[in-house]
């Protein structure tokens, strides 16, 4: 993928915006375990970056995604994994349905404020009991004159205490797990809707992450994006996006992860000499590096199919790997850095500490490992055949 000198001006603003005004508080917001949403979207949206693929009527740059994943892989460059997923339910997961299905009125009343960074979006997918089974979620907006009136529970929501809105799947219907299910943008102002608590958390401390309570929830059926029934549908193109953004945004924390353990250990001196000049060191980090790399062609070569074409089901595939082999090499990564740094990786304020807590969560959320092979080995064919019942 050939990236142009628009691209290199994008990823300029973006490394700038990073080092003024993320880095600097950091170590603040995750002791606080929260940072302040409203405040930074708002900065955020001031320079474009919040709808850099969303249609211009509304707000938006409308470029293509290619510049969405030059923003991805500088916002690597944030001192912790908590910003850059919060960022990225922002523009990547609660809002490209939205932007492709919603109704003209709906995307003026929540599409264009949030690009602007003056509302907050989640998104509601998981539940206590439904996490990487989309299919299985139990909330539900029933029809009652012209509302939804909504019962349930969503866990696992990032940027759940700040947000004004959520994205929310719910049953909407008694058929099959998938078709009966809809999207519906929710208020979170609204009566009914509880935040109940906020989740304390291995890792990603800066964002948080909160459980919702939907009590009897009404919302007008204006609210519905795109067609009833469809929800399942769109949600797993939102996962798309949602997954090229992960494995994007996480490249650049890699590479930062391999240096500083270069850098650290230059210096650290053991039986006479440089711990790098072990080969086993210095060979190993150079294997890590060439496994970054080989990531950043798969996330590349994925872009480029889905500027293409968004609804190519080799995307499907290939989102899907990207997701997969960001979580473990994500994993690999960290545990070996911290490794070659001993005692002081052990410790808990070191940044490779930190992205070994942080990054554990990349083979969890947004669909686990074990979904995310599971949809690879469907596409390729190689799913064991149901047997046919006698």
């Amino acid at each position: 993928m050939l990236f142009t000198a628009e691209h290199d001006r994008l990823r300029q603003t973006v490394r700038r915006f990073v080092e003024q005004e993320i880095n600097p508080h950091v170590d603040a917001w995750e002791e606080a375990e929260i940072f302040p949403a409203h405040q930074l979207f708002k900065k955020l949206g001031d320079l474009g970056l919040l709808g850099i693929t969303k249609p211009t009527e509304y707000g938006g740059l409308g470029l293509d995604y290619s510049y969405a994943v030059a923003f991805a892989e500088e916002l690597g460059r944030i001192d912790c994994g908590a910003l850059p997923m919060a960022i990225g339910v922002q523009t990547d997961m609660a809002t490209p349905a939205l932007a492709r299905y919603g109704s003209d009125e709906l995307r003026r009343e929540f599409l264009a404020p949030t690009i602007a960074g003056e509302r907050v979006a989640s998104i509601g997918v998981s539940e206590p009991g439904a996490g990487s089974d989309v299919a299985g979620v139990k909330t539900t907006a029933r029809k009652d004159g012209g509302d939804y009136v909504i019962n349930g529970t969503k866990m696992w929501i990032t940027n759940g205490m700040q947000a004004d809105w959520i994205c929310l799947l719910a049953n909407t219907g008694e058929g099959k797990p998938h078709e009966n299910k809809s999207l519906i943008v929710v208020p979170l102002d609204a009566k009914g809707v509880t935040r109940a608590k906020k989740l304390k958390k291995l890792g990603m401390w800066a964002s948080d992450t909160a459980q919702l309570w939907f009590e009897d929830v009404r919302v007008p059926q204006r609210h519905l994006i795109g067609g009833e029934g469809m929800g399942f549908f769109m949600q797993m193109q939102q996962f798309q996006e949602e997954r090229m953004f992960g494995a994007a945004s996480g490249l650049v924390g890699l590479d930062r992860m391999i240096q500083s353990t270069i850098d650290y250990t230059h210096e650290r001196q053991a039986f006479g000499m440089p711990i790098i000049d072990n080969q086993a060191v210095h060979f190993r980090l150079a294997e890590l590096a060439t496994e970054v790399e080989s990531l950043r062609s798969l996330v590349y070569r994925t872009c480029e199919r889905y500027v293409a074409n968004q609804d190519d089901m080799e995307v499907v595939k290939l989102a899907s790997m990207c997701k997969l082999k960001a979580g473990r090499l994500s994993r690999e990564v960290a545990d070996s850095c911290l490794q070659f740094w001993g005692g002081m990786g052990f410790m808990w304020d070191n940044p490779i500490a930190r992205a070994y807590r942080d990054t554990r969560l990349v083979s969890i959320g947004g669909g686990a490992d074990e979904i995310m092979l599971g949809i690879i080995c469907k596409l390729m064919g190689t799913l064991p055949r149901k047997k046919k019942s006698t």
